[in-house]
């Protein structure tokens, strides 16, 4: 029977584990927390615990002190792991020891499982998320591809949901998590209430390929190689480009410049273009006041239409919208 069939409020609890970072540790209980039913009733009680029930170090310069050991997972309706600093790399050296497997082991069958950012490697570690979607920061899935080739990882959305088991990107999208628990719970109105309170956005579009940060590419000018016209490209963006002209300007037949390129790049020359002039369009986006169709021209684009289905395609959100989200809006000046 769950909590709320009991008419109890629904009881999650939150693992601490060692080097915890303080901000996704208080994701739960600033959402939770603040759900309420029409009558003021909480909705959500939150408790924190430890693998031992002893202060554990945070990411930051302090410690926390808890109340509750691993007991508390027995009595659970949804257990929480949020991320903890270096766990990927603790990971890859072998896990943590068998603390925290001890302490999975506890959890009730039917017990919701969430995790925020890199919590999902100690979900994976303990085969909970084997043939299952889940998500993690986008910085790690690399990582956490090549350790967990079982799970069915989505490296671009904000969160995935399993059903009993949840798992959300990078830092902030345990907000988006939380909130889409409670919009699952309890209806999208108490949801939209939490949002208020907590001075968030209910829904955000998009997921975490809009934050991904690009590499620069490497644009000398030395050896028989594509760099020098790679340069010169990112000078030319916003002209039309064959890959004849290019060939020509590096010298070379258009076979052999196709060939050089993806040896030098990994790509080829027009999947490098299309990604070179996404960026273009991001940084004039986050960094100008042009219009979307002039973006969409000083980029390469062309046309409004072509930039919109570009970034629908490659980062899940309108230029619009990814404006709202990135672009530096100009504080109003003191009286």
């Amino acid at each position: 029977m769950s909590a709320a069939d009991r008419g109890a409020p629904h009881r999650v609890a939150v693992l601490a584990l060692d080097r915890v970072i303080a901000f996704e540790l208080a994701i739960p209980s600033r959402i939770f927390e603040s759900a309420k039913a029409p009558d003021g009733t909480p909705l959500y009680q939150v408790a924190t615990c430890t693998l031992d029930g002893g202060p554990v170090a945070t990411s930051s310069d302090f410690r926390i002190s808890v109340d509750h050991g691993p007991e508390l997972l027995e009595r659970a309706d949804t257990v929480v792991i949020p991320a903890a600093a270096e766990i990927a790399d603790l990971y890859a050296a072998g896990g943590p020891g068998p603390g925290t497997a001890a302490a999975l082991a506890r959890v009730r069958p039917g017990t919701r499982l969430v995790s925020i950012c890199t919590g999902a490697f100690v979900l994976a570690a303990a085969g909970l998320l084997d043939g299952r979607p889940a998500t993690t920061h986008w910085r790690h899935t690399a990582q956490f591809a090549a350790l967990f080739p079982e799970v069915r990882l989505d490296p671009d959305v904000l969160f995935t949901d399993d059903g009993d088991v949840l798992t959300s990107g990078g830092v902030a999208a345990g907000v988006d998590l939380c909130l889409h628990l409670v919009r699952r719970d309890h209806g999208s109105a108490v949801a939209n209430a939490v949002a208020r309170t907590c001075i968030v956005p209910p829904w955000r579009e998009g997921g975490q390929k809009q934050y991904v940060e690009l590499p620069r590419p490497a644009t000398g000018t030395a050896g028989p190689g594509t760099a020098a016209v790679r340069a010169w490209i990112l000078e030319h963006l916003d002209e039309p480009l064959t890959l004849r002209e290019l060939a020509a300007r590096a010298g070379t037949s258009v076979r052999t410049f196709t060939r050089r390129f993806r040896e030098e790049t990994g790509s080829s020359p027009g999947q490098w273009l299309t990604l070179q002039r996404t960026e273009r369009a991001r940084q004039l986006l986050e960094g100008t006041d042009l219009t979307i169709d002039q973006v969409a021209r000083e980029s390469g684009f062309g046309t409004a239409a072509s930039l919109r289905l570009q970034l629908r395609g490659r980062l899940d959100v309108a230029p619009s919208a990814y404006r709202r989200t990135f672009r530096e809006v100009e504080r109003p000046r003191p009286a």
